[in-house]
Parts: structure tokens; sequence; C-alpha cells
């Protein structure tokens, strides 16, 4: 028998939909059933490798993980990571299939749709409730015609759906009920239940909105959830960042990270930002840099663009007189490619030919090569001057996800050992160090997610931190529960399992 389905949809954007999901993921998981989460669309820049070696949402990733499973691509079988305003990379199935401007997305939607209701069908075959979120909203008319990710998936699966709206940012009832009466009969008839999101201050004023909302749009509410602050869950991309320009509350580690335009898998520093006394800014101009312990450069989906951008800002001149001032400097992935010598794109990679000149500072040149790099990695740190002395042999995990190939120049330190990728035994050297090593990269995602190095080098900053100290997974795996707690405690469980057939 199929799995059971629940569906989530959402009045628009960032109304809480995947936090909903990841609560309920680990809610039925705690009662012993198989979940699954579903989406079949993502559009984000903060990414994931799986054990096979497939990239997907990080959205899905954290509700995976809620609900106990290992992550799997028929999860998310669509991501889009935008490269331009107007064009996105396609990865299909975890792999990258094609660069398309977004006026031509809608004419791959017979060859797309196959995709989606083959992997929801997987999943329904091996889970016993599979709970599926939608994208935006499911009634922007001009594109229901191509809908491959709300109310086509609820279709499909004739999936209960529950209506999700954001209190906090006003409007609920024209976002709960012009939803509603936007929706085709058919549609309507699969909506079970509405959800009052994001709620501030006392739960009795909106008595009397519960009423309203039941009696004209003719379905339950089945719970109003208070807002939750403080949540330290994956966000699913950096438009979280347009509200949120810090990441911890310390004052005795100021670290500025580099908001770049196209800013990847930024959720790689909320390892740093955990540990007390450590504040991590996101920044975008010189001003706002000022004078931090440490910089860093992160992820980028496109290298070359953001490289530019950095030079128009005048960043790259502050950054390498900081350095040059003996603060810490330190590149992920794209970020580790621009402080190198050279970034070329011969290939047209990024979207158009060419060239920049890095940072210069890490003697490592960079070429694009077609073919994706995506794997979970294990590895052991080489050691070195300054923090890395007491690392070497250290094991630290992570994952890539990059498709250039940098160069160390002779006599360059790598950084890190590759021992194995994804799960086959490897000899592979990674990253780059400099001199004194105040300066270094890598292409390792997560690697500030490993309790030894990520405080060996804060102590390097000044930091005053003491102990082994926790995984981002161990502090996660306990904000899971909280969320789970909390949503739970508001929203009509019993009504809610005879909604899905439980």
């Amino acid at each position: 028998m199929p799995a059971r389905t629940l569906m989530l949809l959402g009045t628009a954007s960032s109304v809480g939909k995947s936090l909903l999901v990841t609560a309920l993921c680990r809610i039925f998981a705690r009662e012993g059933l198989r979940v699954a989460p579903f989406k079949a669309q993502n559009m984000a820049l903060n990414s994931y490798v799986t054990r096979e070696g497939h990239e997907m949402g990080r959205a899905q990733v954290a509700q995976a993980q809620a609900a106990m499973v290992e992550p799997h691509v028929d999860m998310n079988p669509i991501l889009l990571k935008p490269e331009a305003d107007s064009r996105s990379q396609v990865v299909l199935m975890g792999r990258p299939w094609r660069t398309i401007p977004a006026r031509s997305y809608y004419r791959c939607r017979k060859e797309l749709w196959a995709a989606v209701t083959a992997a929801l069908d997987r999943l329904r075959a091996a889970y016993d409730l599979v709970i599926i979120e939608g994208a935006g909203s499911p009634v922007e008319l001009n594109l229901k015609g191509g809908d491959i990710v709300n109310m086509a998936v609820a279709r499909h699966a004739q999936a209960p759906v529950l209506l999700v709206g954001d209190i906090d940012r006003g409007g609920i009832f024209a976002q709960l009920l012009g939803t509603l009466w936007l929706l085709e009969p058919e549609e309507r008839g699969l909506v079970r239940g509405l959800i009052v999101n994001k709620f501030r201050g006392d739960l009795a004023l909106f008595e009397e909105g519960v009423r309203i909302l039941e009696e004209r749009g003719g379905v339950p509410v089945l719970g109003v959830i208070p807002y939750l602050p403080g949540l330290r869950i994956a966000q699913e991309d950096s438009v979280f960042l347009e509200d949120h320009r810090a990441l911890g509350e310390g004052q005795e580690v100021d670290i500025a990270v580099i908001r770049l335009p196209h800013i990847s898998n930024y959720d790689d520093f909320d390892a740093l930002a955990m540990e007390e006394g450590v504040r991590v800014r996101f920044v975008e101009s010189v001003e706002e840099l000022g004078q931090p312990d440490a910089v860093i450069l992160p992820g980028s989906k496109t290298t070359l663009d953001d490289l530019r951008w950095l030079r128009s800002r005048g960043l790259d001149g502050a950054i390498v007189a900081l350095a040059g001032a003996g603060k810490a400097v330190a590149g992920i992935c794209g970020g580790y490619q621009m402080l190198g010598r050279l970034v070329r794109d011969a290939l047209g990679i990024e979207g158009r030919d060419g060239a920049q000149p890095g940072l210069g500072l890490l003697p490592v040149d960079t070429d694009f090569e077609p073919e994706k790099a995506t794997f979970q990695v294990w590895a052991r740190v080489i050691g070195g001057e300054g923090f890395l002395a007491r690392l070497e042999g250290i094991e630290v995990e992570g994952y890539e996800i990059h498709m250039g190939r940098s160069r160390l120049l002779e006599g360059t330190q790598p950084l890190l050992r590759i021992t194995r990728r994804g799960g086959e035994a490897v000899d592979v050297l990674d990253g780059a160090v400099s001199v004194g090593g105040r300066v270094w990269g890598t292409y390792l995602h997560g690697i500030f997610d490993n309790p030894a190095f990520r405080r060996a080098w804060l102590r390097s900053l000044g930091w005053r931190g003491e102990g082994p100290g926790e995984t981002l997974a161990a502090m996660r795996e306990r904000e899971y529960d909280r969320l789970a707690d909390h949503v739970q405690a508001h929203l009509d469980m019993a009504r809610l399992r005879e909604i899905i057939g439980l």
C-alpha cells in the first residue's frame, strides 16, 4: 500500500512551510512512523550532497534529519540554482541538467513532471507517510499552467492539504481566504485545514479570527502557532539574510563574512555563531567590514561575477589590507578560488568565458571544468603553522560542491589530505595555507561543523572558550525536538491524524 500523504501549501514564500514540515517530520517519526519529506522543486543556493553524491536543497535535508532518515535526492528531485536574475542551473535528480532562462523553464514541464511523479511514487513505496511541501503560492494564476510543485502534486497524490499563512506580515484573512477562493473547486476540495503561523501576543485575542476564517473558508483552523524565536535550524536560502545580517551575539570574536550577490551555503557559518562569544556578520561594503578579527569569503554560484562585484565595492583591497595587517582570512569553495592568483573560465561554464585575477593571498590558480564535483568527504588536517600545528592528523568531515579545479604552485602547503570521497578510499590534497597559517582556503563545505577545527581556529582569533565543543548536528537535533514540541502543543493533532488517515 502506498504511503499516506500530507501536503503543506503556503499563501506566499517564507510563511514557514519548511519549518512546519520539519516539525511534522519529527513529530510523526517520534511516534514510530517511517516519514519522508518531499518538495518537487526548490530554488536555493544552499544545497547539500547526499551519500550517493547527489545535490539537493538544504531544507529537505533538514526535514530528513528531523524525520531521522538519510537524505535522498528523491525528496527534492528538482533544484534550481539561480545564476542571474533570469537564468538558473537546473539540478535534476541530483545532477546538473541544463542552465536555462526562466522563460524556457516551463517548456520542459513534461520531462520534469515525469521525474517529480516518479520520485514521489518511489518515496510512497518505501515509507509510511510522505509530508509534501509546496513552493510560493499555489494561486499565481499566470504560472499555474506550468505548475509541477503545488496543486499538481496534491492532485497526483490525492494528498490532503493544509494551507499556511503568516500572520506576522499582516493581512492573514486576505492571505488564507483569498488563496482558498482563487483555487479551482477540485483543488479547494483537497484543502482540509488552515494554519495561522508566527503569531505574536495573546492567543486569546485571535479566537474571533479563528471563527471568521472557519466560517468564511469552510475548513477548520488546525492551529495558531506562536512565533518561536532563536530557532537554530539551517535556512533554505540567503533570503534569510535580508532580515538577519548577523548570527550570534558575542563580543569576544568578530567575524565578517562577505555577503556575495550569489552567496551559496552560507549555513557553513552556523557552527561558528553557536559558540558563546562569537558574532558572525554578513557585510557588503568596506564600511560594514570595519576591523573584524577574521574575514571569510564564502561559496558562490558565480565566482567570476562575484569577484567583479567584490572589486567594484573596493572590498578586494580592504581584505588584502586586513591580511597584510595580520588579520585572519579564510575562503570556502568559491571564496577559496577568489583568494588565489587567477580564476579562469575558458569554456564559459558560468555563462561566458573569461578570467579574473584573484586577491593573490594564496598561490593557487583555478580553472572551471564541465564536470561538477559532488562528494561527501572525509579528510585529515595536514598541519602547519599557527592554529594548524595543534590539528595535525585530526579527521574532519564535509562535502564538496564545485565546478572548478585549483592547482597549487610548487611549494604551497595544502590544508587537507582527503582520504575518502563518497565512501571510496582516495589520496587527494585539498585547500591551501599561507606562510604563518593566517590565510587559508578549502573546497570543504561544513569544515566548521567539526568542533576540533572550529575551536582551534577561533582560539587563534582570541576566543577563550574551553573544552572539546559540540557538533552542529547535535545542536540541531535538540532544535528539531524543540520545534516539534512547540508545533505539537499548538496543533489539533487528533484532527490532523484523522485528516491523514492514521
